[in-house]
């Protein structure tokens, strides 16, 4: 059996997504979610979102209108993202808005991740990203702000 090594690294500096529809993904993140642009390459094109603990990258696809959704039975890559929520009335009150925000499907209402106690839901973000937003009363985490 090999020795585990010492890490390298030391969390994550960002994840890069490549979207459909930069503009409704980025009002997604931004204007629903309270994130705010960090960044941006226009001629890319890429804004670059954060929530103040993590970064993410927005990447236009280069021709939108033949872009392929991703399947994540049949695909390698990204599967969903998670992101955590601080409390249960937090995870619930994001529900809510996330859900009837434009363009997002709802795959699943606020559930037991499992046997639980982590609770979560998925959607995907107007461009078709799978989001899944996740509370557990387990892991101490602080509200936004």
């Amino acid at each position: 059996m090999a020795e585990y090594a010492t890490p390298t690294t030391c969390g994550v500096d960002h994840v890069g997504l490549s979207v459909r529809d930069l503009e409704s993904s980025r009002r997604f993140f931004c204007d629903c979610l309270g994130w705010r642009v960090v960044g941006e390459r226009p001629e890319y094109p890429a804004a670059f979102v954060s929530d103040s603990q993590l970064i993410v990258t927005l990447w236009r696809v280069e021709a939108p209108d033949q872009a392929v959704a991703f399947d994540r039975r049949t695909n390698v890559g990204l599967h969903h993202l998670a992101l955590a929520v601080a409390d249960r009335a937090g995870l619930d009150a994001l529900y809510e808005r996330v859900a009837s925000w434009p363009g997002v499907v709802v795959e699943f209402a606020p559930e037991l991740s499992g046997k639980g106690p982590k609770i979560h839901f998925i959607v995907r973000e107007p461009s078709g990203i799978r989001i899944e937003f996740v509370f557990d009363p387990r892991v101490e985490r602080r509200p936004p702000g």
